[in-house]
């Protein structure tokens, strides 16, 4: 099982295809949640409330103009931004129309992706062009309207990164925090198709063991956009969900606490229908123009401003 199954799965990720070919019992990420208290991040005030339906908690924001959520003041939450209508209905059906015309690799966990970045190598941290060429023309206005975005000004997309969620496969991604020696404070993600929540734990890390390069924090700490929480803030969050709503066609951006402190994943219950989305990721300060290894990163950073004809290229190959 330590070895890549047709479907694409290995070691303890699964999905439907690969649990009933080699009757693999699969990890329920969802009852590691069943003792803990879940709340949901709501969009429309910014704050969190009890409750595990993300759907529930923001009708009850709408329920009544003079008192959301019945008066209940919710709790802060930083480090999270949502866009709600960030694409039109006729932007998403473009997009998806050019995505479907560009192949699509299979992935863990019932995931099928796109990737268009340069190689790398998390365990050795070695960073190399490869065969990025840039991103597909028909995704550029995506990025060009990021620039739109207050908290995304300055923000260079290095990777861009197709993601497809399909419940006939019981698609879904395991609790994770992104690479942090090479992928920036802001995570990105553009949702399509359909809506969906991302589930977010607290990480503690009690194996000891250190895991997603969080040791290079240190290295940018000084630089980053949201602060991070210490040990009293953190305890408030023992034993704590927080469920935020990726609503069709909206942005959501991650940083500071919620970047570096928690994991985020997709709870295969929370695919009720195909779900795409777009993820983009920036480099660490490290690889910025002013930063130690720019040498490393500077012809990526030329390659990361082209845009290719999908079409065209598939007549090439």
């Amino acid at each position: 099982m330590d070895h890549p199954r047709p479907c694409g799965c290995k070691g303890r990720r699964t999905c439907l295809s690969c649990e009933a070919e080699f009757g693999i019992v699969r990890s329920d990420f969802r009852s590691t949640f069943q003792n803990s208290e879940s709340y949901v991040y709501c969009p429309l005030c910014n704050r969190i409330y009890p409750g595990w339906d993300v759907d529930q908690v923001m009708a009850e924001h709408s329920a009544s103009p003079t008192a959301p959520h019945g008066g209940a003041p919710g709790e802060e939450y930083g480090g999270v931004f949502i866009d709600l209508h960030f694409l039109s209905e006729e932007e998403e059906t473009d997009l998806i129309r050019t995505l479907d015309e560009i192949p699509w690799d299979v992935s863990q966990s019932g995931r099928r992706k796109q990737n268009f970045g340069p190689k790398t190598n998390f365990k050795k941290t070695r960073l190399k062009e490869g065969q990025f060429v840039g991103f597909p023309a028909a995704t550029e206005f995506v990025q060009r309207r990021f620039e739109s975005v207050p908290l995304l000004t300055t923000f260079q997309t290095i990777e861009q990164c197709s993601l497809e969620y399909d419940p006939e496969r019981g698609a879904s991604i395991d609790p994770h925090i992104d690479d942090c020696w090479i992928w920036g404070e802001r995570i990105v993600t553009v949702n399509l198709l359909s809506d969906s929540v991302l589930t977010m734990s607290l990480y503690r890390g009690a194996d000891g063991k250190p895991k997603y390069n969080l040791q290079f924090v240190d290295q940018y700490r000084d630089r980053l956009l949201g602060l991070l929480a210490d040990e009293q803030s953190l305890a408030c969050y023992e034993n704590r969900i927080v469920r935020i709503p990726m609503p069709r066609r909206s942005l959501l951006v991650l940083y500071g606490s919620p970047r570096y402190q928690w994991e985020h994943s997709v709870l295969r219950e929370d695919i009720s229908d195909r779900r795409v989305c777009l993820a983009y990721r920036e480099f660490t300060p490290m690889y910025l123009q002013d930063g130690s290894e720019f040498s490393q990163s500077e012809e990526i950073f030329k390659r990361a401003k082209l845009f290719w004809d999908h079409r065209k290229a598939a007549l090439v190959s």
